[in-house]
């Protein structure tokens, strides 16, 4: 049994025509479903669905006063349509924001494959770069903030194999401010000192040799520390 991926999925949906709500006429948008589901849990046939985001549909404009009336609740209800089914069905929106968020709207497609596209272009350096040794290269790539979070987290990994001892102050210096970035550094980071037989002095954090007993930078005795 093959398994499609989100992407394949979206591929195969974009080549459909968008579908009419039943209840205003007006062409539905394409919605991504949240990792999370809710309602009545069951989740759907697809990472997608159509969406009416109408605000003048009458199935939105009357059930503010439905749901508010047989249920005491803040709320309204929004058509969907799943791309591999016939049936339109209602899903329960609280605010009139509710599901914008996920919203694919031609914008979030152009900045979708201009990521793809990035993520791409980086990996391919990365690539050249490893082929090459070329660890500068590789270094510039995990700083710069504008390249992809994959791409940076792929260069910390290849750091860890390529980068000299002069790359430790530029990367241990630095916040990238995401956890999992500033893991791969660390262990980049563990493995530069693994590769070079070094480590930092636990006084003054210059590098020093791992079997140094006094750090040639403060004096101080490092033995056992």
């Amino acid at each position: 049994m093959a398994f499609e991926t989100k992407e394949q999925v979206l591929e195969k949906i974009l080549e459909q025509e968008k579908p009419v709500c039943p209840n205003c006429n007006k062409e539905m948008d394409l919605w991504e479903v949240p990792p999370v589901n809710f309602s009545d849990g069951l989740g759907w046939d697809s990472p997608y669905l159509y969406m009416c985001f109408n605000d003048e549909c009458p199935m939105y404009v009357s059930g503010w006063d439905n749901l508010m009336e047989n249920y005491a609740h803040r709320a309204s209800y929004r058509c969907i349509k799943s791309p591999f089914s016939k049936n339109f069905e209602a899903m329960p929106v609280f605010s009139p924001m509710g599901g914008q968020g996920q919203k694919i709207t031609e914008q979030a497609m152009a900045e979708k494959e201009a990521l793809k596209e990035a993520i791409k272009k980086g990996f391919s350096i990365l690539a050249d770069c490893y082929t090459s040794k070329d660890d500068l290269s590789v270094i510039r790539l995990l700083l710069d903030i504008h390249e992809p979070v994959r791409v940076r987290v792929k260069a910390a990994e290849m750091a860890g194999d390529l980068a000299g001892l002069e790359a430790l102050d530029l990367i241990n210096n630095y916040k990238f401010g995401n956890d999992i970035l500033q893991k791969k550094v660390k262990e980049a980071v563990d493995k530069i000192h693994e590769r070079h037989f070094t480590r930092e002095c636990p006084f003054c954090a210059e590098i020093i040799k791992k079997r140094a007993k006094i750090c040639k930078h403060c004096n101080r005795e490092v033995a056992g520390q």
